[in-house]
């Protein structure tokens, strides 16, 4: 990792990290991932069914029977699953669920104060996507489908890869069908996401996709924003971590190891007032590497995008953690709640040592769906909002046409809508009869 003790160095490198296109990698070719995506999802709109069998035969070398997958197949993968897993996956779901529940007495319900108000009702379809083929993250359904489910969304459709056996890690099924997920697609890549916006013989459009993904997926689904509504471009993993000198070391480097390893792109930043407990935790990040399954992965992270800066009090570096606006923040300092008031920009922040980001990613409550790529400046988390859409509601009376009626005219004639000021006079007419 690279260390850093100029505030203002620090400050220019955190903007500039923040200013990166999710739909893009280093050593790809501008402009080919897009050239390629469109060509899919035209080939997806022209040919349906067909299109998605070719392509899946393509990319994943799966060539399959069918596309979804049978009641069967998922009732025998939640028996044939692990019972620890099963018990845990249970364990978040109801921990999700309740965080979730909690949001909906919130943010479900509607109101009506003097002939104006808000219908809010639940979107009738969404789609999610998993990661999936040769690995499993069941995290993710849970993550992403019970908030959908909470919300009262009828119909979660749910697409991940297959392997090249066109069988779906029996982990993600299970996962599937704990969280209440409808009907499931062995379906990948660009083609998963074509498939759900647009429909075809088999797979059902959505109103709304959600999850996270590769380049591919991820310039997909800002291809068919429009088309549906899409949750967020979801960038490599990044974690802020500020510590003072009380911190555990050995925390602090185990937890920007964590997601360091989800992908050799993530960022993975120790911001500390004390200089001792940096080289403390450089030390630790070298003899926690070495024994890490995904070295190479976090290695190469820690190397491309790991920083450790030293400022002079937790202050400045709650400023630069809202200048990154990380999608973790980690506040192990002493009385870390006293410092919340000062964060502006996070999508999750965890406070202390015992509230570690690896559990937000997996059962703490809240979706690990979080806003990357500096986006925590406007926009969250997922929670069951995202599966919500708002009507207004306007019922007023004669008397508001009394009152409001010669100054909606007004406004329309200046406008030059005589249309408008037509329809607004014909009721103030009514009104004097």
């Amino acid at each position: 990792m690279k260390v850093i003790k100029d505030i203002k160095q620090a400050k220019k490198l955190l903007q500039r990290a923040v200013t990166h296109d999710v739909t893009a990698r280093p050593g790809v070719k501008a402009g080919t991932v897009e050239d390629t995506v469109r060509e899919i999802i035209a080939s997806v709109r022209k040919e349906g069914d067909a299109a998605l069998f070719e392509l899946t035969e393509r990319f994943d070398g799966a060539r399959l029977k069918s596309l979804e997958v049978g009641a069967q197949e998922m009732a025998a993968a939640r028996k044939a699953v692990d019972p620890d897993l099963l018990k845990a996956l249970k364990v978040a779901a109801a921990r999700i669920e309740k965080f979730h529940k909690t949001c909906m007495r919130k943010y479900g319900k509607g109101f009506f104060v003097e002939g104006l108000g808000q219908q809010v009702l639940p979107l009738e379809r969404v789609g999610i996507y998993v990661p999936g083929g040769t690995a499993a993250y069941p995290s993710t359904v849970l993550m992403t489908a019970i908030p959908a489910k909470v919300a009262g969304v009828k119909e979660i459709i749910m697409t991940t890869p297959c392997g090249k056996d066109g069988r779906v890690p029996i982990n993600t099924l299970a996962a599937a069908a704990i969280a209440g997920v409808n009907r499931v697609f062995r379906l990948g890549g660009a083609q998963a996401i074509a498939a759900l916006a647009l429909g075809t013989e088999s797979v059902p459009k959505v109103d709304k996709i959600c999850g996270p993904g590769n380049i591919w997926v991820m310039t997909a689904k800002k291809l068919v924003y429009g088309m549906v509504d899409i949750d967020a471009l979801q960038g490599p993993s990044e974690v802020v971590i500020i510590a003072d000198g009380f911190a555990d070391p050995a925390l602090c480097a185990a937890d920007l190891i964590a997601q360091a390893e989800h992908d050799a792109m993530a960022t993975s930043i120790f911001i500390t007032n004390s200089a001792a407990q940096a080289e403390k935790v450089q030390s630790e990040l070298s003899r926690q590497l070495s024994r890490l399954k995904r070295y190479d992965i976090a290695s190469k992270a820690l190397e491309t995008n790991g920083y450790i800066v030293i400022v002079k009090n937790l202050d400045e570096a709650i400023e630069l953690s809202n200048l990154f606006a990380p999608e973790h923040l980690s506040m192990m300092v002493r009385d870390a709640r006293e410092y919340l008031g000062q964060v502006t920009h996070a999508g999750c922040i965890c406070l202390g040592e015992f509230s570690p980001v690896v559990l937000g990613d997996y059962i703490a409550g809240p979706s690990h769906a979080l806003p990357t790529g500096g986006s925590a400046r406007f926009s969250s988390p997922l929670t069951v909002q995202d599966f919500l859409k708002v009507s207004s509601v306007i019922a007023l009376d004669n008397n508001a046409i009394k009152v409001l009626g010669p100054h909606a005219h007004i406004m329309a004639t200046r406008e030059g809508l005589t249309g408008h000021a037509h329809a607004v006079q014909l009721r103030l007419n009514k009104k004097k009869n």
